[in-house]
């Protein structure tokens, strides 16, 4: 065995084995010796649970000490599953500190020799994973022994994936790979699947977590193994897994083990909606040349930066984060909505702004009845409001099927609250005192999720015209205009002066007719 060196990396060759008795000394006795050259290399078989001597088999090698690496051989009591023991091995690599973590079979399918190859991507960082593709020369996989059937099926779903993730895989079924351990570490692999399309998710989670892959033509070996993969529910299991990740970007569904993204940070959340009907472009149509605006819960400030650009407007922008690097706002106020409106007077601004704002808050009755005591004294202040439809039609379809889940972004985002419908935002409004000027339906930002194109275009024009049938039910966003009605104790003040002034022309008059 050949000990650790301080200046070699760290590479664990993961073997995981299922009733590979006949097969596991031959994947053992192929993996190159060379490697340790390079590396200081120690191999970790994991046996599932198997039914014959694989566990047998390779303890015995182990204690003959006839291989030049450190090899460790490991039993689960239980049945884990494919993904379930990838996750056992993956642990061991994070918790042993190592830096690198190949994938091989038990079964012999997969040629241990290109190991050297596979791992020099990784070792120049020019990967953070790298797959052994069997479908990068073409017509290897069929020469290989690959059956007609999978050929295909393998064709078809990697199509399919590649389309959905916006990726150019040639193959997303190969179980040959090599892991960077510190890419492991940054991925919820663990919340993977157990079964065969663990590979899938796993995919999906650097994908999204902008990890670069990297394949390598390896060659296609099929014997007379047994395969354990039932192949319509692991076709099945896969599309799934893509549609469900298609959807989490689209944010209709969420799922705590897509969450990989990296590059959001906290007042970048919210993307300026320009080019098509938005709460944004609605905004601009309402605001006047040199308005005086109140932008509360502005954000990055990106909202306020537009409307002194193409308004000249003077903007005042209020939020607990600060404003983005190279955004600037006339005024910028740091306060938690939370705690009320900000203390700035709302007579000084025509318009307030509350985009996308009221759903995050944790008492949106009471902010609401704050904000309106505090534009009462300005009759021509005017609040404009957008917020989520909980009620928008995709949302009712999914809640027919039990699903409702929340997203990173979108009607159900994480970080709401409170969800509203056009009734219950007006009725909102309206309870606190405020006339509900003007009420308007906001199409599905479709641009965001298939690009500024023909389709997307298409889409947007079907929205609005069924919108335009029934608002309620298509409207991806609810916005609003209100204005605040006179406070009691304004009402009250106007009573006792106009009646002063009534009561004084009435004894005028009755002295002159006297």
């Amino acid at each position: 065995m050949i000990s650790p060196t301080k200046d070699k990396q760290r590479l664990l060759v993961f073997i995981v084995a299922y009733n590979a008795e006949r097969t596991i000394e031959g994947v053992l006795r192929r993996i190159p010796h060379d490697l340790a050259e390079a590396y200081h290399v120690e191999i970790l078989i994991i046996d599932d649970s198997s039914k014959d001597g694989t566990f047998e088999r390779g303890h015995a090698l182990k204690q003959a000490e006839e291989l030049p690496f450190t090899l460790h051989i490991l039993y689960n009591p239980v049945n884990q599953g494919y993904g379930g023991n990838q996750k056992i091995g993956y642990h061991f690599a994070i918790e042993r500190g190592f830096d690198f973590v190949a994938l091989v079979h038990g079964d012999g399918q997969y040629a241990p020799e290109c190991l050297p190859d596979l791992m020099a991507p990784l070792t120049e960082g020019a990967a953070d994973a790298v797959f052994g593709s069997r479908m990068m020369t073409r017509g290897a996989a069929l020469r290989g022994g690959m059956p007609l059937y999978k050929f295909v099926g393998n064709k078809i779903l990697s199509w399919l994936e590649n389309r959905m993730l916006r990726t150019d895989l040639t193959e997303f079924h190969s179980g040959y790979r090599v892991y960077s351990v510190a890419a492991l570490r940054n991925i919820p692999f663990h919340l993977n699947s157990d079964v065969f399309h663990f590979d899938t998710e796993i995919i999906i989670q650097f994908v999204f977590a902008g990890l670069r892959i990297r394949e390598l033509p390896i060659p296609t070996y099929y014997g007379d193994e047994i395969c354990h993969v039932d192949g319509l529910k692991y076709a099945w299991d896969v599309v799934k897994a893509v549609l469900m990740s298609r959807a989490q970007e689209l944010n209709l569904l969420y799922d705590p083990k897509y969450d990989c993204r990296t590059t959001e940070i906290e007042n970048a959340h919210y993307e300026i909606k320009r080019d098509y009907c938005s709460p944004h472009t609605e905004t601009l149509a309402r605001v006047g040349p040199g308005a005086r605006i109140l932008d509360l819960g502005c954000a990055g400030g990106y909202m306020g930066v537009l409307l002194r650009q193409e308004r000249n407007a003077v903007v005042t922008g209020v939020d607990m984060f600060p404003l983005a690097e190279g955004n600037k706002l006339d005024a910028f106020i740091l306060h938690d909505l939370n705690a009320g409106p900000p203390p700035t007077p709302l007579a000084d601004f025509d318009r307030v702004l509350l985009l996308d704002v009221i759903e995050h808050l944790a008492a949106p009755e009471e902010f609401v009845a704050q904000l309106r005591r505090a534009a009462a004294p300005s009759p021509n202040t005017s609040l404009i409001v957008s917020t989520g439809n909980v009620a928008f039609a995709v949302t009712r379809f999914l809640h027919l099927f039990g699903l409702f889940n929340y997203g990173k972004r979108g009607i159900l985002d994480l970080t709401h609250t409170r969800l509203f419908t056009f009734a219950t935002l007006h009725r909102l409004f309206a309870q606190a005192g405020f006339d509900v000027k003007e009420v308007v339906g906001i199409p599905v930002p479709f641009p965001l999720a298939f690009g500024d194109n023909w389709f997307s275009t298409a889409l947007l024009w079907i929205n609005r015209a069924l919108i335009r049938i029934w608002k309620s039910m298509f409207s991806y966003q609810i916005f609003m205009v209100v204005q605040a009605r006179p406070i009691l104790e304004t009402l009250l003040d106007a009573a006792h002066e106009r009646s002063g002034v009534r009561a004084r022309e009435i004894d005028e008059n009755s002295s002159k007719t006297a």
